[in-house]
Parts: C-alpha cells; structure tokens; sequence
C-alpha cells in the first residue's frame, strides 16, 4: 500500500512539475499596482487605449468587483485538427503580404487571442498578446448570451416576446419602455431614445453606464440602475419597430426581464441555462463594479476557447460540449431567417451594414448572406458564427492609440469565405 501510494504521490508531483514548467505568470505584482496606479483618477477606466488598453482587458478581474458564472463536470475537450491553409494565408498589409499568422504577431495587429473551430475542433489557435488561460472583456459579445439565455426561457413558454416588456416588469409601465415590445427590445428598435453615447456624461447611456460603474460616476450619477429605468421619461421616444437604434440600455432591460422571470441575478441564470452545461474549462464571470450589478450588455470576462465552445452551441457540432441542445432548431432558424432587412436600412446611424448584410436580429450586429452570423464588441472583440459551415471563430483585441490597427471582421470572413465555401 505504501509503495502504490508513493507511486501515486510521485506522479502527481510530476504533473504539478510539468504543468508547472508550461505556466507562464500574464503580469508581476510591480506590473499589476504601475498598471492601476496608471488609471484616470477623473474618467473611466477604458477612455485608456494602447497597449495599458490591452493590459486592462485582460486584467479587470484584478481592478474591479466581478460576479461568477460556474463551470461543472468534465471539460469537454476540443481537438485539434490544424490547417495550415488558415496559418499560411496571404494577407495584405502596409508592410506588404505576410501570412495570416505573421499578420497577427505584427504591428498591424492588435489581435490579443483568437480561436477558430470547424466540424467542433480547433483549426487555428493563437494568443500574439496574452496567455491561453486569461479571461479578457469581451464586451458587446455578452449581449448574445443574454438574448440567447431570454431564447431558452421562450421555448419553454416563459416569455411571449411579442408581448409588451411592461407586461413582465409592471416598474417599467411609467417609463419610455412601457408598451414596448420585448421583440423589438431584443432587435434594437425600442425606439427609446437611448443610444450608446460613451462621450456626453448628460446623455441617458452615459448615465446608465455611470449607474453599473460603467461609465465615470459622480455624486450627481445616477445610483440605481433599475430604478434609471423605471423612472426614464426622454421626451425623445419614437415608434418601436421602425429603425436600428444600438444601445446597451436596450440589453439590460432584457437581462433585468430575465432576472424577473428566473427569480435568480443573472450571472446565476447564466451559470444554470449554458455555462455548467458545456464542458468549459473555466468559470467566467461578469464584471459588477457597483452593488454586484452585472453589466449584462457588456461584461463577460472568460477564456476564448469556452466563448468558442459557447458559438459551438449554433453549429450541428454542439454534441462537442454537450450532450443537451441547448439552442433550439426554433431559434436558430429565427437567426437566419426571421430578421427585419428595414431596421439596418433605417438605422439611426450608419456603419453597420455592408453589401452582404441581411439584417440584425436578437442582438446580433449581423445576419450575413452566407450566414455568417456576428457579434462585435466594442474594443475588437468577435464571434463569428456560420451554422451551414460548421465554423466558429472567436478573437480579443483592443485599440493602438491612433487606432490605426487593421481591424480583424472583414479579414476573417475573407479567408474563412474561401477555403470552406461549399
């Protein structure tokens, strides 16, 4: 007995060694309080780009409150199956052609990680700046595991989106959302006069930032976003249904609707409905800078390949990560069929659109010809989806100063276009 116990303990000792040895630290404690000490005393944290943008990122967890989200049971483990077509494809740059890899570890990049999946195994994995293991921001990504989690709840008969969002938060009946259309919530056309406006500290998205720490906040912010809500009278309102207006205001008011539903904070609901059940390697968790408020259209912090695992969910791959259909036939034929091509032609302001672009829907910024399906974050973050494909790709980034850096979308799309086009 002794002997198979030292045998035990001998081997043990030599995975930690091993594990050990390929671990590598993503910052020092000299590096963590310089960095902290560098963030403005008299604005937000993320009015910082360069390369402390990308450190920030990456390292929230270490800044600010978060809420968790839990894994549970075995992680599900992605296989690779490496092309070397992705890794060797020609980019052009301002340097002239390199390849896609060389292109990401260049100067013209800022890509931090990205992860790209076909038939559920990883096909390209590369971090030019960070570490496998670290859990950026991804930003407005989160705002599809909202309306993902709100798709879940309307199978099961929980919610009717075509119902008003009063209907379910009776707080809101005196607001600008009163007889507003959850549907219309989900696809951006509240018509409430409350567009992302990361600028004007007076402005309504500005001030519900500044209520969840998103935003700077003062003596004269908002305290309570729940009541901001409650009480938003603009004056501004338009009709519902009409044109794409993008607002995190919109999001949170579905993550508050789901809070409602559930009886749980969202963080939880998340944990239950997606996140134990996809074989992730690691809990993520939402960042919660004031009273443990998630910032539900913006906040989740997790590492690439379990955001990949997430995408894999609309693939006919999801068997991968789970043995449950978590995203049902239902929603995802909704996705690609079920837009309204008005909303982006109607937009309140541009750039959201290109010649390929079918429409916006439950969130997603794009519903592509292909059916490529996108979700962008703010500081160069993605999922890309396509369900006829099988692929997934998900990447991290952040801003140069100049922000001069080559963005990423139009590139990916181009090279996953052309080698895996049926």
């Amino acid at each position: 007995m002794k002997r198979i116990l030292t045998l035990f303990l001998c081997l043990t000792l030599g995975l930690i060694l091993a594990h050990g040895k390929d671990f590598e630290s993503a910052s020092t404690v000299d590096r963590t309080r310089a960095q902290i000490a560098k963030l403005p005393k008299d604005d937000i944290w993320w009015t910082v780009y360069g390369e402390d943008m990308g450190w920030n990122f990456k390292n929230l967890h270490r800044m600010y409150p978060t809420a968790n989200i839990y894994r549970e049971g075995q992680v599900r483990q992605l296989d690779h199956n490496l092309s070397v077509a992705i890794e060797e494809y020609k980019v052009e740059t301002p340097d002239g052609k390199k390849s896609f890899k060389d292109f990401l570890y260049s100067d013209h990049s800022t890509t931090m990680g990205i992860v790209i999946l076909h038939k559920g195994e990883i096909v390209f994995e590369h971090y030019p700046r960070m570490e496998p293991y670290e859990k950026p921001i991804y930003w407005s990504v989160t705002k599809v595991f909202i309306s993902t989690v709100l798709a879940i709840l309307e199978d099961r008969g929980e919610v009717d989106v075509n119902e008003p969002i009063d209907l379910y938060l009776p707080a809101l009946g005196g607001s600008d959302y009163a007889g507003v259309k959850i549907r219309n919530i989900l696809d951006m056309a509240s018509g409430v006069d409350c567009s992302d406006n990361y600028v004007d500290r007076g402005a309504c998205y500005y001030q519900f930032a500044a209520s969840i720490g998103d935003a700077y906040w003062d003596d004269s912010s908002p305290d309570n976003p729940y009541t901001f809500f409650a009480n938003l009278r603009t004056g501004t309102k338009e009709p519902q249904g009409e044109r794409f207006d993008y607002s995190g205001a919109n999001t949170f008011v579905i993550g508050w609707l789901i809070e409602e539903i559930t009886g749980m904070p969202f963080q939880d609901v998340l944990t239950k409905e997606i996140w134990s059940k996809i074989g992730a390697e690691g809990d993520a968790s939402m960042l919660a800078p004031r009273y443990g408020v998630p910032v539900t259209d913006g906040g989740l912090l997790a590492r690439l390949r379990d955001v990949a695992r997430f995408g894999l969910l609309f693939t006919p791959s999801y068997r991968v990560v789970t043995s449950e259909k978590i995203v049902s036939d239902r929603y995802l034929k909704l996705i690609l069929e079920g837009g309204n091509p008005e909303l982006l032609r109607n937009a309140r302001y541009g750039g959201w659109t290109t010649d390929d672009t079918k429409y916006n829907i439950y969130q997603w910024d794009n519903v592509f010809k292909n059916n490529d399906i996108y979700k962008g974050g703010w500081g160069g973050q993605g999922l890309l989806v396509n369900p006829d494909r099988d692929l997934v790709a998900v990447y991290t980034g952040y801003f140069k100063k100049d922000q001069s850096e080559m963005r990423l979308l139009g590139l990916l799309r181009k090279i996953l276009e052309e080698l895996y086009a049926k």
